[in-house]
């Protein structure tokens, strides 16, 4: 029986609960690549079918109305069915990209995540991406998808979450933090700032990030810095945007999170810093 064949698999299986539960694509900086690569954002969004990607060179930000994660280089981000969310990209020239239909999904974290990726759960995409457009698989194609699907659910999950609160007055705190990081506020500052009392503020940050303030804080310095060193911005500049006296103490708090320094980290997975 002759197989039968899409031109397009990227842009008709994200909407589609037909077909393979699991499709993968190779992407890249092309123009035609499905799965576009490079330096660039997408607007929120969501497709019907949940979304594994992974990049071999730097760095994913995905945000979703529940909080934003990273995704360095060989590492899997997650975006389950329905999940509405926005992507940042920063200098990634290759990578690859698995979309799962609502009903394989179930198996998967209901949330969005960061997962680490096995050298057997790599060969099986590389292997399912040789097929991508066809319609229907052998049987031998069928059992490997199951043994891809295994390797997902049970991948390590990566602390590179910073999560966001639901209460408008701490919602307004976190979102001026991300908008000027290097502002000095103390936590008692913070809370009369936003109306609160310290103690309050202490208590629902606790209570709807699952983290102290100080500890979001430091995540969301993080996070920025872990963007802004991926798109090549010299790592005093970066230390003093967030707020660092010296290049030296935000290169400490970097390694204490990471067990690396910048350059290090970063000429690790394929970039510069």
């Amino acid at each position: 029986m002759s197989e039968k064949k899409i031109e397009n698999p990227t842009f008709d299986f994200s909407e589609r609960s037909d077909g393979p539960a699991v499709v993968a694509v190779w992407g890249d900086d092309s123009a035609e690549s499905g799965f576009r690569l490079g330096t660039r954002e997408y607007d929120w969004h969501s497709h019907l079918r949940g979304q594994i990607f992974c990049v071999e060179s730097g760095l994913v930000h995905m945000r979703t109305p529940r909080g934003s994660w990273l995704s360095p280089p060989n590492r899997a981000g997650w975006i389950p069915p329905g999940e509405a969310h926005q992507v940042s990209i920063n200098s990634a020239m290759s990578g690859w990209s698995v979309m799962i239909t609502p009903e394989a999904a179930k198996c998967l974290p209901d949330q969005p995540c960061v997962m680490g990726v096995t050298e057997l759960m790599r060969s099986l995409v590389r292997r399912a991406v040789s097929w991508s457009g066809q319609l229907d698989l052998a049987p031998e194609q069928e059992r490997l998808i199951a043994v891809l699907l295994d390797e997902i659910r049970q991948a390590p999950h990566e602390s590179l979450h910073l999560p966001m609160p639901q209460d408008r007055r701490l919602l307004r705190v976190t979102t001026a933090i991300f908008e000027q990081p290097d502002i000095d506020r103390t936590l008692e500052e913070w809370a009369a700032w936003a109306g609160l009392s310290a103690r309050t503020l202490t208590r629902l940050f606790r209570a709807e990030t699952g983290t102290s303030f100080a500890q979001w804080r430091q995540q969301a310095r993080l996070t920025q810095a872990l963007e802004r060193l991926a798109q090549g911005e010299p790592v005093a500049n970066v230390a003093e945007s967030l707020g660092y006296a010296t290049p030296s103490n935000f290169i400490a708090m970097f390694r204490r999170n990471f067990g690396d320094s910048p350059a290090h980290y970063f000429a690790s997975r394929g970039l510069s810093v």
